[in-house]
């Protein structure tokens, strides 16, 4: 039985990603004034960001249950065997609505062989965990294998980032514990992590330089094996600051590999212009 494998473009990993190894993508949804688009579809991630420095302010939603039942039905009837690789539960009802769906299609399909995982993980920490399990589907392995890699991924998987304006995560309900972080932030860097799918503020920062410091040494801290992982770094249309972060590692681990993209409309319509991510796996097999 062939294995299909999805994930949503919470993962940010660009359109061409899915494109070219076998990954189905399923979009969330991004709304400017009253248009709405599809995550990688019908929007880039740079247009979001261009509308968020002209004031502007994109709302997001999870994929319809319509969406799911369409893609899990094609499955179903084609005797296909199905991962689907989900956002946080925590930042999305994307992961809940698939299994919704996915408890209603078993009733007419009862022999359905799909896995849904709550990955909670975010944006190119996500985005990893897919790759190496589309990695593992091209290599042959089996249905097992892959299930057990994505969820020792995602349950390893450190997320650090900064963002330029805390308010875009209160706004959208993203962020846990934020009240001290909020206001009076002249100059001031708050450093965040994920922590059980959450968005959870560490500490705040006072200028750039530090910042970075501080980053990689909360790598340093809580990393494995950095300088042969393969490090993930997301940003909110600011490359020029990812080169730079991209530059400190190399120089302070040896690090060899790199993943870097824009952080995705939907991940972006919420943590705004200026976010720089980080990700790394806290232990390896």
């Amino acid at each position: 039985m062939s294995i299909k494998l999805f994930a949503d473009s919470a993962s940010d990993l660009p359109l061409s990603y899915f494109e070219d190894n076998q990954v189905s993508l399923i979009p969330l949804r991004v709304y400017i004034d009253e248009a709405e688009y599809e995550d990688l579809k019908t929007i880039h991630p740079k247009q979001v960001f261009q509308e968020i420095r002209a004031g502007k302010m994109p709302k997001t939603s999870q994929p319809s249950p319509q969406d799911f039942h369409e893609i899990f039905t094609e499955i179903a009837r084609s005797n296909q065997s199905g991962i689907y690789i989900a956002f946080s539960s925590a930042l999305s009802g994307t992961y809940q609505t698939a299994v919704m769906v996915h408890e209603q299609i078993k009733e007419e399909y009862p022999d359905f062989d799909l896995t849904i995982i709550d990955t909670k993980c975010a944006s190119v920490g996500f985005g990893l965990v897919v790759k190496a399990a589309a990695e593992l589907l091209q290599k042959g392995a089996t249905k097992e294998e892959i299930v057990q890699d994505i969820e020792f991924r995602s349950q390893h998987m450190e997320h650090l980032f900064t963002v330029e304006d805390l308010d875009f995560l209160a706004r959208g309900g993203r962020l846990s514990r934020a009240s001290a972080f909020l206001g009076g932030l002249l100059n001031i860097k708050p450093l965040l992590h994920v922590e059980d799918g959450k968005l959870i503020p560490i500490e705040k920062i006072r200028g750039k330089k530090k910042l970075l410091k501080r980053i990689l040494d909360v790598m340093e801290e809580r990393g494995v094996d950095l300088e042969n992982q393969l490090i993930g770094i997301s940003h909110g249309d600011d490359e020029a600051a990812a080169l730079e972060l991209k530059s400190l590692i190399q120089e302070r681990f040896g690090t060899k590999d790199f993943y870097i993209n824009m952080i995705g409309s939907a991940v972006g319509a919420h943590a705004g212009p200026g976010t720089l991510a980080i990700f790394f796996l806290n232990k390896k097999k």
